[in-house]
């Protein structure tokens, strides 16, 4: 027991080194030009969104592919409603909105998900909203400027070190958001979901009530999320809000780390976008085809996550759906 009390001490107490260093780090440097910043930056979007995924993916089993659903979702709503002066440059009211419209399609699309499909069936199911919400893009009219996309005033910018802070401060909320939600009775009903649902029904967990609240937890910090990346590339439209990486770099991120653990998805983001870096630093023509190999390899020989083999986290996410299995068996 002690150990264990040591153990936990000593982490938090690196974490919040950790933290100290990636709060003071953008004062001490020229954020503008610091590559370092930058590459927080976007490590940090990874974290939440790996962490987002993980809610519903690994704490609860429901292997989502639709992130991209919920952040092109929270691109669009920002830049509409900027676009139409609702809200202004960086808003906080304008995220929170953005957030809220991804939520609410979680709902809808997870009460009719949920209670029909499980598995396979669900994860296509959630990569198919995607795919029909990018088709609406396309197809919006002036509301989105079809495939043109929408243009937001460039001239707004300001600094990089408030899309930094503003990355930093959705990290840890979504890391806050996780720790809260499965160390309380809805994390003990997620986790009893992920074991055996038919058992948890029988239990009196209400399934479809936990499955419908992870899933929008998710949602909520993808949405978020895509609302920063309108802000940040003035530009929105549906070839970059629904791109596919939105949805296979979180779960690869969370897979690499751990799924269903609380360090897997910020340790795979932050070794991953690593690798990626260094690969595209290294050689950049070859990069995407180095990053597929690197997707096959985690998918074969780390389905159980780095997590395994610090805390013997034993069954990998992928291997509770039937076609990840069978992929399993023939490899």
């Amino acid at each position: 027991m002690a150990g264990k009390l040591n153990s936990g001490k000593t982490g938090w107490a690196v974490g919040l080194v950790f933290l100290a260093f990636f709060v003071i780090y953008p004062f001490v440097v020229d954020a503008e030009k610091s590559y370092l910043v930058n590459f927080l930056y976007t490590t940090f979007i990874y974290v939440a969104l790996a962490q987002g995924w993980n809610l519903a993916g690994g704490f609860t089993g429901q292997v989502s592919l639709g992130t991209h659903a919920f952040f092109g979702a929270g691109c669009y709503v920002t830049a509409i409603l900027w676009r139409l002066k609702v809200i202004g440059y960086l808003d906080p009211v304008g995220m929170v909105l953005s957030g809220i419209c991804a939520v609410i399609l979680a709902i809808l699309i997870g009460l009719l998900l949920l209670s029909k499909l499980r598995g396979d069936y669900f994860a296509l199911g959630t990569l198919g909203l995607g795919e029909i919400l990018h088709v609406i893009a396309i197809n919006g009219g002036r509301v989105t400027e079809g495939p043109m996309g929408i243009n937001l005033p460039s001239d707004a910018y300001v600094s990089m070190t408030y899309y930094y802070f503003i990355a930093l401060v959705i990290a840890l909320f979504t890391i806050a958001l996780l720790l809260v939600i499965t160390r309380s009775s809805i994390g003990l009903a997620l986790v009893a979901i992920r074991e055996n649902e038919v058992a948890a029904a029988a239990n009196g967990v209400a399934v479809l009530k936990y499955k419908v609240i992870a899933f929008a937890a998710g949602a909520f910090v993808t949405g978020l999320c895509g609302s920063l990346n309108a802000y940040y590339t003035f530009h929105v439209d549906s070839a970059g809000a629904f791109n596919l990486d939105w949805v296979i770099i979180p779960i690869l991120m969370t897979i690499l780390g751990g799924a269903g653990t609380f360090l897997g998805p910020i340790l795979g983001a932050f070794i991953l976008s690593g690798i990626f870096e260094l690969a595209n630093m290294l050689m950049p023509q070859l990069h995407p085809i180095f990053s597929a190999a690197f997707i096959v390899l985690v998918t074969l020989f780390l389905p159980d996550g780095l997590m395994k083999y610090i805390t013997g986290h034993k069954e990998g996410v992928l291997k509770r759906l039937p076609l990840f299995r069978a992929i399993a068996r023939e490899t």
